[in-house]
């Protein structure tokens, strides 16, 4: 059955399948227009865990999301699948955790790998497994996007995108990076694992066609984040939770906010979307949860003024699920996909 004859047998009001694709949507990989890569890693998490299991969670809690959205009218005939989870990655993400676990341990015992061989040898090969999850993840995308597909990404911990930025930045001459986000994960190779999920925003500007990143709702950094904010010339532009907070408690509107802050964005942008950017309500079970943040509609607000701005989003990712038995994370993460699959398709002019 082709797509076409796919779309007239689909009821979008009908129960979501056990054996249908993302959003309970009966499309394949190679007939969408749209996939979502998922990229199940939690290696260097440095307080909760979890997020391994969120690209399943968030496919599983995906079937209960109803398919009409008004900003987007039809978006389910748009045609987006969910790639393969990739069971190989999820192993060796299990393997690492154990040798960061006992790293970390370690680091907090005020021992250093300096002076502990077997510290040593554990951070090198975490780097090697992670440095290969990047590559993993920049060739699935490379492929994906070289296919002609629109590609979005769900981890996994927030490490898990710099692969997909590189394979955009192959591709685009220059864009800019909206982060929304509790932290700034500006740190540098933090807990000294070069691709620390903490550092990923650090790592994501050694990409030279990275010309713009712009944090929105960060709440918790150190003075080494401040610094490399500070001696960016400007690259780097911080909307910190606090100054947002009082800006509206001095009157101004959320548009009027989100209107300043995507003023900074280029013509092209790629979202990163760590879930702690949200108020922790949303996101209870995620790795590091901050108070304060976006409420659920705040934050999409803020992507669609991306859209409504006449920018391009080129792509997109949504990381640190991680669920729970109460499924809550998961449902709010697949709810936070479907709009904004939707947005990013209305900002690339697709037709339905």
């Amino acid at each position: 059955m082709s797509l076409t004859e796919k779309i007239a047998a689909f009821d979008p009001n009908n129960l979501g399948q056990a054996d249908s694709n993302v959003f309970g949507l009966p499309f394949t990989v190679d007939e969408a227009r749209l996939v979502i890569v998922p990229v199940p890693w939690e290696v260097t998490v440095s307080y909760g865990g979890g997020t391994l299991q969120g690209p399943q969670a968030i496919l599983d809690a995906s079937k209960q999301v109803d398919l009409f959205d008004p900003f987007l009218p039809d978006a389910w005939k748009l045609g987006v699948a969910m790639d393969q989870i990739p069971k190989k990655l999820m192993t060796t993400s299990r393997v690492m955790r154990k040798r960061a676990e006992t790293y970390i341990a370690k680091l907090e015992e005020g021992k250093h790998p300096d002076t502990d061989s077997v510290m040593a040898k554990d951070r090198r090969l975490i780097d090697q497994a992670c440095r290969a999850m990047v590559d993993h993840v920049e060739e699935v995308t490379t492929r994906h996007l070289q296919a002609g597909k629109m590609v979005a990404l769900v981890g996994g911990d927030h490490s898990t995108p710099l692969g997909f930025m590189k394979a955009l930045a192959a591709r685009h001459r220059e864009f800019g990076v909206l982060q929304i986000d509790a932290h700034a994960d500006l740190r540098d190779a933090y807990e000294g694992f070069e691709f620390s999920h903490a550092s990923i925003m650090f790592n994501a500007l050694k990409i030279k066609q990275i010309k713009k990143l712009v944090q929105a709702g960060i709440r918790d950094y150190c003075e080494a984040e401040v610094d490399v904010i500070r001696c960016s010339k400007n690259r780097v532009v911080t909307f910190f939770d606090r100054d947002i907070k009082r800006d509206l408690y001095r009157g101004k509107t959320v548009a009027s906010v989100h209107q300043t802050i995507v003023k900074h964005l280029p013509k092209k942008v790629y979202i990163s979307f760590d879930i702690d950017g949200l108020d922790p309500v949303l996101c209870p079970h995620t790795g590091t949860p901050v108070p304060g943040g976006f409420q659920f509609e705040e934050a999409l607000h803020l992507v669609q003024q991306v859209a409504e701005s006449g920018r391009t989003i080129i792509g997109f990712d949504i990381n640190e699920v991680s669920p729970r038995e109460d499924e809550w994370d998961a449902n709010v993460g697949a709810r936070l996909l479907f709009r904004m699959v939707n947005i990013m398709a209305k900002s690339q002019r697709v037709r339905i």
